[in-house]
């Protein structure tokens, strides 16, 4: 049985939430978002919860019950109170800022990196080195911090680059003459 599908999830103040069929729709402060899920497990909404349960005991049913009730709670906290990927940057020279819809990177080539922001998607710099990417959309936060941080990854020995806010770099020991 799964652990998380059996959890409801809660509908918060000021989000609507329907169903039709097998999509879920949040509408809500932040936009408006929805989700077709799996006709293997079906969605009811009561007062201010939403139940996802599976409508067979097969395999397959199972491991989309607890998907699909995660995807439901994203959509539904993402069109409330949205999501936020925070950045960092760690390296002499290296700084980030924001140009209009564009965001300028300067991590040590040769030439400034220019990154498009996408539309959904606003990010902001309160330092020269430090990135906050935030919107509705969970996977597309996720996907867009991974891109930025990809332009340069840290690197093992001094850990300059492009991190997420607390994220361990395991460091290596250097040469020895």
């Amino acid at each position: 049985m799964s652990r998380i599908g059996k959890n409801p999830v809660s509908i918060p103040d000021g989000v609507t939430v329907t169903v039709s069929g097998q999509e879920v729709s949040a509408k809500g402060k932040l936009g408006e978002l929805s989700v077709e899920l799996a006709p293997e497990v079906e969605v009811a909404v009561a007062e201010n919860e939403i139940t996802v349960s599976p409508r067979g005991n097969s395999k397959r049913a199972r491991t989309m019950w607890g998907m699909s009730r995660t995807l439901v709670s994203n959509i539904v906290s993402g069109v409330g109170e949205g999501f936020t990927k925070s950045l960092e940057i760690q390296g002499v020279g290296y700084r980030a800022q924001v140009e209009g819809k564009n965001l300028v990177l300067q991590l040590g080539y040769s030439h400034p990196i220019t990154y498009p922001i996408p539309d959904g998607i606003s990010i902001a710099c309160e330092r020269p080195t430090a990135i906050a990417v935030s919107g509705a959309n969970r996977q597309r936060v996720g996907q867009v911090a991974a891109e930025i941080r990809a332009f340069r990854p840290p690197e093992p020995f001094k850990g300059k680059g492009v991190r997420y806010e607390g994220e361990f770099i395991l460091r290596k020991e250097g040469k020895k003459k």
